[in-house]
């Protein structure tokens, strides 16, 4: 049995207007037959990735001026929370190290320390000369590292001295590219020691220096005179004796 509309009989178009004048403001839903504007097609890498560009949370490390351009991030004049960047004050909350400042050998420990109470995947920014090679003090500064990555990897450097925020906004775009092309049987295959970029430093323990008689070390004084080019003697010259005052009579029968 077939039913066949009737000439009288509402069209379907009819039909379809009456329901949407029936049904609320909005309409009533409707299903594409385009599946590519419904349905998403990704990988675990990347959609693994992409949670982790939008909410990279630095641990701040600021040991000297540079630390002050960072902060400017802070304020609502650049606003770096726009990136999903929060910072952390605990190394097991953060997966990203932002060295900011000069680096000392009695600091060296702490920051080797911190780097490895975070969790993996972390990563490196060093930003400021200081940070990338000791900036001023690596003439003869002492107690200055030549270069954070002699200590713990670093991802990306950020000359300047001290680098402004802009510069750090394109350090986190560069960074947060690596990030989403990276893949998680591939990083598990990059060893630490992999991400080096400068040789190893040689560091030695030494007694606290408190009388300022290592500038007259014969190693320092040798290597300061190389460089400048000036007649400097490993020794100082001892100081002039002053001459004693000869005593003279005064006549008091005046």
């Amino acid at each position: 049995m077939t039913i066949t509309p009737s000439p009288v009989s509402p069209s379907i178009e009819a039909l379809r207007d009456l329901r949407a004048a029936t049904c609320n403001p909005i309409g009533a839903p409707t299903v594409t037959s385009d599946l590519s504007e419904n349905v998403i097609l990704t990988s675990l890498d990347d959609l693994h990735n992409w949670a982790r560009l939008s909410s990279l949370w630095p641990l701040l490390y600021g040991t000297a001026c540079c630390f002050i351009e960072f902060a400017a991030l802070l304020g609502s004049r650049f606003d770096f929370d726009r990136f999903g960047l929060v910072p952390r004050s605990s190394p097991r909350q953060a997966d990203l190290l932002i060295t900011a400042g000069t680096v000392t050998m009695k600091m060296a420990p702490a920051l080797v320390r911190l780097y490895e109470q975070m969790p993996e995947p972390k990563y490196v920014i060093a930003m400021g000369a200081c940070t990338i090679t000791g900036g001023m003090f690596s003439a003869d500064s002492t107690t200055a590292v030549r270069g954070v990555d002699k200590l713990i990897p670093v991802d990306l450097y950020i000359p300047g001295c001290p680098p402004r925020p802009e510069a750090i906004f394109d350090a986190v775009i560069k960074l947060r590219k690596k990030v989403g092309n990276e893949a998680l049987a591939e990083r598990g295959n990059l060893l630490p020691t992999h991400r080096y970029l400068t040789i190893s430093h040689q560091l030695k323990a030494v007694e606290p220096i408190i009388t300022g008689a290592y500038l007259k070390a014969e190693t320092q004084v040798a290597a300061l005179a190389e460089s400048s080019g000036l007649p400097i003697t490993a020794t100082a010259d001892p100081a002039p004796t002053a001459e004693p005052i000869p005593a003279t009579s005064v006549n008091t029968d005046a």
